[in-house]
């Protein structure tokens, strides 16, 4: 499997889709009765009213849940390829991004994390373009916008400002205009809310929507070990993965360098950022697909026997679909 998508033919959009639906295939077999959850924060309401999640039926679910996989995964493989992080094209990147996303039930249904992966994915794109680009600080009000917009439809996405001022360290000699214009493409979309909320006489309830963010960081999570166990093959690659990172990271590109040290904070501050949701699901580690598929891609792109990493992906996805049965 490992060996064929290292190559970028028709053939492996294919069985990347074919891959996609058996990955899937536990959720299809034994589909819940119903979904219920909603698709935006509450405090989005006021500007667009969708269906529940319920209106829809599991079958329907589910089926549109994979197909924006696939979308998100050939999107992710094009910029991926496009920077050159793994040296040459392939589509390794889709087939990591497909695999992971499938890791829990909750993964594979439409969630709000879902579709922030279509912005998180573009912020992305615009991340890796900012060490090239002559003007930073249209981008970073751009990238600003986009944390907005992803702001409202899932709240946790705010904690990706963070990512603002880390990128321009990372590629940026210090410009104050763009550390302040990132910041104010966010508050650009909110400044709009709040004079909707204005309007329609309901801005205390404009305040409100802050307030998990003076949320502490929980001392202990309630975790059932056994339902992560699915993880430990994930995190025997991550740990390969990172390995064979640091011992060609000073023979790679200095861009190549620095994108995926951007990566690596994408990754830790997706995950750190269910804090600012009391009541988060598991749905919530979707935000850290794309960023941690790279590693995970940047590992089988380099890896050199055959029968290791292609054992590596089967016992993965044997056991992604073991767990999902069980």
């Amino acid at each position: 499997m490992i060996n064929q998508f290292r190559t970028l033919s028709l053939v492996n959009l294919l069985l990347l889709v074919a891959f996609a639906f058996f990955m899937r295939i536990a959720i299809f077999i034994n589909l819940p009765e119903k979904f219920d959850f909603e698709f935006l924060e509450p405090y989005t309401k006021l500007l667009v009213q969708i269906p529940s999640a319920s209106a829809l039926a599991p079958i329907v679910n589910v089926t549109i849940a994979v197909m924006l996989v696939i979308i998100q995964a050939v999107l992710f493989n094009t910029i991926v390829n496009r920077h050159n992080l793994l040296g040459k094209p392939t589509y390794l990147p889709a087939l990591l991004y497909v695999t992971t996303s499938g890791l829990f039930l909750q993964f594979l249904i439409i969630s709000p994390p879902l579709i922030c992966n279509f912005i998180l994915i573009w912020i992305m794109d615009k991340l890796l373009k900012l060490g090239k680009s002559g003007n930073g600080m249209m981008m970073m009000f751009d990238i600003g916008m986009l944390i907005a917009l992803g702001t409202l439809i899932y709240f946790p996405f705010i904690v990706l400002l963070v990512m603002l001022w880390l990128s321009l360290l990372l590629y940026r000699s210090f410009n104050w205009r763009e550390w302040v214009s990132g910041l104010i493409g966010f508050l650009t979309i909110f400044f709009f809310l709040a004079v909707f909320y204005y309007w329609n006489d309901n801005i205390g309830q404009f305040f409100q929507i802050w307030k998990p963010l003076v949320n502490k960081f929980p001392s202990s999570l309630q975790i059932n070990y056994n339902d992560y166990v699915v993880l430990l093959p994930l995190a025997l690659i991550m740990v390969l993965a990172a390995l064979q990172l640091w011992e060609n990271f000073f023979r790679s590109f200095i861009s190549t360098r620095k994108a995926f040290q951007m990566l690596f904070f994408m990754f830790i501050v997706s995950l750190i950022s269910f804090y600012t949701k009391p009541d988060f699901r598991v749905y919530h580690f979707l935000l850290c697909v794309p960023p941690g598929a790279v590693l995970l891609a940047y590992y089988f792109s380099n890896a050199k026997k055959r029968w290791f990493y292609e054992s590596l992906f089967a016992i993965l996805a044997i056991s992604i679909q073991y767990f999902l049965f069980v």
